[in-house]
């Protein structure tokens, strides 16, 4: 199966937010989803499977740093590498807008998650306790203070 990636569009919004539920307690509403594509720092990135969406990342980029917002994958094709390309695929866009770092927050128990934020070399920097509101679970606060360099070594 070939991913491709390209930008979010407004008519992308619904199958964005359909994932989105499928993947968070507490997903964005489509109204938030769709001020993104107004907010100037915003750019989402879209994984596409046989002209169909198969996952999103977000990011706020104000360079030097870009913060992943939101990034998941259709729950029918997780399991497959599809989240390490889709989120290489980010890390090259944040690059090519002049982001040389990333961070982003991950709940403290979402350890498949934080495993594949390891391998593109992401440490973690802190912590936000009670971030999530649906549970109060603490977010563990993940940087790679160089994309450039982990993207040379995934290579």
């Amino acid at each position: 199966m070939t991913i491709t990636f390209r930008p979010m569009q407004k008519n992308d919004i619904d199958a964005v937010y359909d994932i989105e539920c499928l993947s968070f307690s507490t997903p964005w509403t489509k109204q938030m989803l769709a001020s993104e594509l107004h907010n100037r720092h915003a750019h989402y990135i879209l994984a596409e499977a046989e002209g169909q969406i198969i996952g999103y990342c977000g990011l706020w980029i104000i360079a030097p740093e870009a913060h992943t917002t939101n990034i998941a994958i259709h729950p029918n094709f997780r399991g497959r590498g599809h989240g390490a390309a889709l989120l290489c695929a980010a890390m090259e866009y944040a690059l090519a807008q002049r982001a040389t770092e990333m961070t982003l927050e991950v709940r403290e128990h979402n350890l498949i998650a934080q495993k594949l934020y390891a391998k593109f070399g992401f440490t973690r920097q802190g912590i936000r306790r009670g971030y999530y509101p649906d549970t109060g679970e603490n977010a563990l606060l993940l940087w790679n203070r160089s994309l450039a360099a982990t993207l040379r070594n995934m290579i």
